[in-house]
């Protein structure tokens, strides 16, 4: 994953289309993939912009917040699956939007400019929350 310049020398943040995810949608069905491209243009697009001109601990936080926001669709389409398969319906959409907001974390995580400061990011919130590793 390369790593372009933004406006004012922050780096921008790149996602691509996870090839495994796209692989595991029916062959005739166009669209989905079409909606993952555009739905992963945009959340690439926001965080890019939002970011412009911060500093990484700012940025790291404007992506912790996308990164939540992803968990928790992810979770919700993670959630319909068995639903579906309870209702005789195939769950293969489901599954797939929830394998691209996880792919789309993981590579939030690759940005090398961004990996650190997006972990003390995410895990000062849980400690902030109220969360403690011992409790775990």
């Amino acid at each position: 994953m390369g790593v372009a310049v933004g406006r004012i020398g922050m780096p921008e943040i790149e996602l691509g289309v996870p090839k495994g995810v796209v692989e595991s949608l029916p062959e005739e069905d166009g669209t989905a993939e079409q909606d993952m491209r555009r739905a992963i243009a945009g959340i690439q697009s926001r965080l890019n912009d939002e970011i412009a001109g911060a500093e990484p601990e700012e940025a790291a936080e404007v992506v912790a917040d996308a990164v939540e926001r992803m968990e928790a669709q992810a979770s919700t389409y993670h959630e319909f699956v068995p639903e579906l398969r309870a209702w005789g319906q195939s769950p293969i959409y489901a599954i797939a939007w929830r394998n691209l907001y996880v792919e789309l974390i993981g590579q939030l995580s690759e940005h090398e400019w961004l990996g650190d400061d997006l972990d003390r990011e995410r895990n000062f919130r849980l400690v902030e929350d109220g969360i403690r590793l011992s409790d775990l």
